[in-house]
């Protein structure tokens, strides 16, 4: 008799187990290197040198936030990134890297660090600081989060 109930209790328990994890996306980890991840800049960098922001808005996941350096106001809809490259891309910037630390996740990255754009309409060049963190979205590395600032230091 304890047999059969403890048979029973261990079939209840299986399928209890079982049932809870339906629904669960078992998510595999793209894998990856931090020259992988560097050469997403390179990616977003080419596209900024098309002069189209429609191509530079490619780069980023649907849900994701630009914090622009020219502009105060947050991004977050494709057409409000689409409209402030509209009008960044007008000195057509060109943008290299100064320093980088990168970290790899499961499915995700950060490149953060110090970069310069140069403008070549005017020849002006700005340093500031920038964060992109990137997710893995179906076969490709998508922008998430963006975020860039000018240096508070004048040199």
């Amino acid at each position: 008799m304890k047999i059969k109930s403890l048979s029973i209790f261990l079939v209840i328990a299986t399928l209890i187990g079982c049932a809870s994890t339906q629904g669960v996306r078992m998510e595999s980890c793209k894998a990856t290197t931090e020259q992988e991840i560097a050469s997403l800049f390179d990616r977003w960098n080419q596209s900024l040198l098309t002069g189209d922001p429609h191509k530079v808005v490619a780069n980023y996941a649907e849900r994701s936030i630009l914090l622009p350096t020219v502009s105060n106001k947050p991004r977050l809809t494709p057409a409000e990134k689409e409209d402030y490259f509209h009008h960044f891309l007008e000195d057509r910037p060109s943008g290299t890297i100064d320093l980088r630390t990168i970290e790899v996740g499961c499915n995700t990255a950060v490149d953060a660090g110090l970069y310069t754009f140069t403008f070549a309409k005017t020849g002006a060049k700005v340093s500031g600081r920038y964060t992109y963190t990137y997710r893995w979205i179906g076969s490709e590395w998508r922008i998430t989060s963006h975020h860039s600032s000018a240096m508070p230091e004048k040199e």
